[in-house]
């Protein structure tokens, strides 16, 4: 087993009213800490999803782990086949190459805060989702930014007929 020691020397304080937040009503993203901050321990954002919203399709990370904290509301989270609702306080850590998605559950909001790691730089893929919701870009770009984000877009039957 090999262990990662992260390399930074100083503490990282994200005050929230200093955060770039991306998006609104439904899904805002409020970044928090990208992976160069924390000298590659961690990418941490906090995800607010209003009642039902979708927050991320089927998707897989090669080298990191994704965590998702249920700090308020209800969250529906697919993790491999299975789809799990989570509820305010739980935990769900979802290991590397394990397919997930999450979104708020049908009549429920859902506040959470999500940390990958070992962290990936992922500040610009959420950029670029922003830009995709603007109409800047085109969704089939997210395609071409899979490898350096580390973020493997699949289909999933169990995904597709939860969230009908």
């Amino acid at each position: 087993m090999s262990l990662f020691v992260p390399r930074f020397d100083e503490t990282v304080l994200v005050r929230d009213a200093e955060a770039e937040v991306l998006g609104g009503d439904p899904v805002a993203i409020t970044l928090l800490a990208d992976s160069s901050a924390s000298g590659g321990a961690l990418s941490t954002v906090r995800v607010t999803l209003g009642e039902g919203a979708d927050g991320a399709g089927p998707h897989l990370h090669r080298n990191s782990a994704e965590m998702f904290y249920l700090l308020d509301g209800e969250a529906e989270v697919l993790t491999g086949d299975d789809v799990v609702t989570a509820a305010r306080g739980d935990l769900i850590v979802v290991p590397p190459d394990r397919p997930h998605a999450f979104a708020a559950a049908p009549g429920s909001t859902a506040d959470l805060l999500v940390v990958i790691t070992p962290g990936v730089e992922r500040f610009g893929y959420f950029r670029h989702l922003q830009r995709i919701r603007l109409g800047e870009a085109t969704a089939e770009s997210l395609r071409e930014v899979q490898e350096r984000y580390d973020n493997h877009f699949l289909s999933s039957a169990a995904w597709q007929a939860r969230r009908r």
